[in-house]
């Protein structure tokens, strides 16, 4: 037997061992970790070296804002004036229907609760606004009308109509805003219309749509009282 060749093939064989094991072998320091795995290992205070430009010093930037597109930011103010200026309109419908001589509660109620709805919606928009490190600035309101009685369809009709119109309006407002949030990527936004608003509008609507409905039914005479006291039992049941 030749133990110098089989010392020879030993050693060969434990060399072949030794460089496959390296390849495979977990390694212990950090510095072999990042080479043998690259982009694995997540490493904050290094990453966030690289970052710290995006932290304003100015003391009148906001230091919570991030990937907040200016167009979105602008999109939500103008969104705030909507919400105010159809709260402005149903606040003019209540006080009209609150007229000792008009004198349909009900109806009144309804558009006073409306108009404290679309006021708060308003509200939420501002405080999201604050949120995202955006700067709320709020518009110009016009003026909304003091007369709603209509000729042929009367005032009930033509303020229900003109209510269920300004719920669509609104919502194809925030359909845009939502849609503009989705151009730029702004998932947070996205999701923020969505869960807030989307689905209460489209139920609004509904809503809105079966009163118009009614109303169309019952003409402008005695039924108009009756479709009243439906709302004033509706406001209470709902209390």
């Amino acid at each position: 037997m030749n133990t110098g060749s089989c010392s020879s093939n030993s050693l060969h064989i434990l060399n072949v061992l030794s460089n496959n094991s390296s390849r495979f072998a977990i390694q212990a320091s950090k510095e072999d970790d990042t080479r043998s795995i690259p982009n694995v290992i997540f490493e904050p205070l290094e990453e966030v070296k690289t970052k710290l430009h995006v932290i304003p010093a100015e003391p009148q930037a906001s230091l919570a804002r991030q990937q907040y597109n200016e167009q979105c930011e602008d999109a939500l103010n103008e969104q705030i004036n909507v919400e105010y200026s159809i709260s402005y309109v149903y606040h003019a419908v209540h006080a009209y229907f609150d007229r000792d001589n008009i004198a349909l509660k009900g109806l009144a109620k309804f558009f006073k609760d409306s108009s404290v709805e679309e006021r708060q919606h308003a509200e939420k928009l501002m405080e999201y606004q604050n949120i995202r490190g955006g700067r709320v600035k709020l518009q110009s309101l016009l003026m909304p009308l003091s007369e709603y009685d209509h000729i042929e369809k009367g005032d009930a009709l033509n303020a229900m109509e003109l209510a269920l119109s300004l719920k669509k309006l609104n919502n194809g407002k925030l359909l845009d805003l939502h849609q503009l949030a989705n151009e730029n990527n702004d998932a947070q936004l996205t999701d923020f219309i969505e869960s807030e608003f989307l689905a209460d509008q489209v139920e609004s609507i509904k809503k809105i749509s079966e009163y118009v409905a009614q109303l169309r039914r019952v003409g402008k005479g005695h039924g108009v009282w009756h479709f009243d006291q439906m709302l004033l039992k509706e406001a209470v049941a709902a209390a």
